[in-house]
């Protein structure tokens, strides 16, 4: 017959006790784990759609952005401030400006008496008024 003394009791109550919280971290670090991966992966699909929708450009979207923050200076194409900075075909090609891309760089940041929308603007939005002023512009900004 085997005796513990109570030394030797406390002793092995004391490892087993380690035991238990260093188990305690393993489960509390796999849940962690666990969490971040799910997080991630529920997050993939928004992500994805986001990225499947970028090139996708909404012109009707781009007029309703125009009406609210162009029409102002560039009712029908043409420019209150400034005459020979309309958004007509003619003074877009001169001015570099006969692109999706260059117009939104001059939305995004601004130039000289335009003002900058990037800060207000989505980079969709900007998008899809630089397409809306680039199809208008073809059709001389008739319906």
């Amino acid at each position: 017959m085997d005796l513990i003394t109570g030394g030797e009791r406390a002793i092995a109550s004391r490892k087993h006790h380690r035991a238990g919280k260093n188990s305690h971290k393993f489960w509390r670090s796999l849940l962690l784990v666990c969490s971040i991966v799910f997080w991630i992966w529920s997050a993939t699909p928004a992500l994805a759609a986001d990225v499947a929708t970028e090139g996708v450009i909404d012109l009707g979207k781009g007029e309703q952005i125009f009406s609210l923050e162009c029409a102002g200076c560039h009712a029908r194409g043409g420019n209150i401030i400034r005459r020979g900075k309309t958004l007509k075909r003619k003074a877009l090609k001169r001015n570099g400006l006969d692109s999706i891309d260059s117009i939104a760089n001059l939305v995004r940041y601004g130039k000289n008496n335009m003002s900058a929308y990037g800060d207000r603007l989505s980079d969709a939005e900007i998008r899809n008024v630089s397409a809306y002023v680039l199809d208008r512009a073809a059709a001389n900004w008739r319906n």
